[in-house]
C-alpha cells in the first residue's frame, strides 16, 4: 500500500495543481496570459529534461536541441493542418488527430536524431558540440526553403489543440519515463559512459550504441514538446528555433542542475516565469535577468539542485532488484544446507 501511494501521489499532486488552476481561472484570478506562461513552462520542462538525458546523464554536449523541437513542431503541424485540415474536422476526431500528430513529430525527430547520431556520436566534447550546432542551423535553413509549409514566412492556421491539461499530462509522463529509464540497466550504462567512457567501454558497454539510444529518446521527447508548442501558438516559423532557443534550454539545464530531473523542472520553471515577473522593469528586464543568472552560476556552480532529487524522483537501491542482493545470498545458503 505504501509503495502504491509513493508511486501515485506525484500524479495526484499534478492533478490537484490543475484543479487549483482551473478554480482560480473560473474565479478570474488567473487569465489566459498566466495560463499560457504555465504551458510554456511545461514545454520548457520537457525540453530541458530531454536535454538533461544527453548532457547530464550521458555526459555528451548537445547545443542544437532546438533543431529536434522544430522537426517535431513542423511534423505535428503538417499532420493536423495539411493532412487532416484540423480546423474543419469533427470535434470527436480532435484528440486522435492531435495524438497522431504528436507521435509523428516525435518519430520524425527521433529518426533524424538517429541519422545524425550514427556518424557524429563517435565524436566527443567540443567536436560533438560543433556538429549539433551545425545540425540545428541546417534544419532551420532547410525549413526556410520548403514553401508548402510556409518557408521563411512560417506556417499559419495550426489548430489550438494544446491546453494546460495536455501539457501537464505529457510533462508527468516524460518525467516518469525518464526517472525509470535512468534507474534501469540502460540508465546505468548512460551514467557509466558519463563518468568514464573508456572504463565503460573496457567493461563491455557498447558506448556508441547507448549514446545513440540516449540521443534518440531525447530527440523524440523534444519532438513531442515541439508539437505541443506548435499547437499552443497556432503559428511557427523557422527562426523561432534558432541557436538562441537552444541556448535557452542549456541555461535552464545548468542553472537548475545537470544530472538532476528535479533541477530540470526547477530551472525551466523559474527561468520561464522570471522574465515575466520582471516585465515591470521594462528595458532593464533582460539586464536584471542576466545578472541573476551570473549570481546563480557564481554561488551555485553545480546548479540550484546540485544533482539532488526530490524523494519521488528517486528509486531506492533495494527496489532495483526483485530480491535484495544479501537476501539472495542467504536464500542460496539455506538451499545448500537443506
Amino acid at each position: 500500500m505504501k509503495k502504491l501511494f509513493k508511486s501515485v501521489y506525484p500524479a495526484a499532486l499534478v492533478f490537484l495543481f490543475y484543479v487549483l488552476v482551473t478554480l482560480l481561472r473560473s474565479m478570474r484570478v488567473l487569465n489566459a496570459y498566466y495560463i499560457q506562461v504555465m504551458m510554456f513552462a511545461g514545454i520548457n520542462i520537457m525540453m530541458t529534461a530531454s536535454l538533461n538525458l544527453v548532457n547530464g546523464f550521458t555526459g555528451q554536449f548537445c547545443i542544437g536541441h532546438a533543431g529536434f523541437m522544430s522537426l517535431g513542431a513542423y511534423g505535428a503541424a503538417v499532420v493536423t493542418t495539411i493532412v487532416f485540415h484540423g480546423k474543419s474536422i469533427p470535434a470527436a476526431a480532435h484528440v486522435p488527430v492531435f495524438l497522431l500528430s504528436l507521435l509523428t513529430g516525435g518519430c520524425v525527430a527521433a529518426l533524424v536524431g538517429a541519422l545524425i547520431g550514427l556518424p557524429s556520436l563517435k565524436l566527443k566534447g567540443d567536436y560533438l558540440a560543433i556538429v549539433t550546432l551545425a545540425f540545428g542551423e541546417i534544419v532551420r535553413a532547410i525549413l526556410r526553403l520548403i514553401q508548402p509549409i510556409g518557408g521563411a514566412r512560417g506556417m499559419i492556421g495550426i489548430p489550438n489543440y494544446s491546453n494546460l491539461a495536455w501539457i501537464l499530462f505529457f510533462v508527468t509522463v516524460t518525467l516518469y519515463l525518464l526517472r525509470n529509464l535512468i534507474y534501469s540497466p540502460y540508465g546505468r550504462a548512460f551514467l557509466a559512459i558519463r563518468d568514464d567512457e573508456i572504463a565503460a567501454d573496457a567493461m563491455g558497454i557498447n558506448t556508441t550504441r547507448y549514446k545513440i539510444i540516449s540521443f534518440c529518446i531525447a530527440a523524440f521527447i523534444a519532438g513531442v514538446a515541439g508539437g505541443l508548442y506548435a499547437h499552443v501558438l497556432a503559428f511557427i516559423q523557422p527562426d523561432s528555433f534558432s541557436f538562441t532557443k537552444s541556448s535557452d534550454f542549456l541555461v535552464y539545464l545548468y542553472a537548475g542542475g545537470s544530472g538532476s530531473l528535479t533541477g530540470s523542472v526547477l530551472g525551466a520553471t523559474l527561468l520561464t516565469v522570471l522574465p515575466e515577473i520582471l516585465r515591470f522593469l521594462a528595458d532593464w528586464r533582460l539586464a536584471v535577468y542576466a545578472v541573476i543568472l551570473v549570481v546563480v552560476m557564481l554561488y551555485r556552480s553545480e546548479g540550484l539542485c546540485g544533482g539532488k532529487e526530490l524523494p519521488f524522483m528517486r528509486v531506492s537501491r533495494a527496489s532495483l532488484y526483485e530480491t535484495p542482493l544479501f537476501a539472495a545470498k542467504r536464500i542460496r545458503e539455506k538451499r545448500a544446507e537443506s
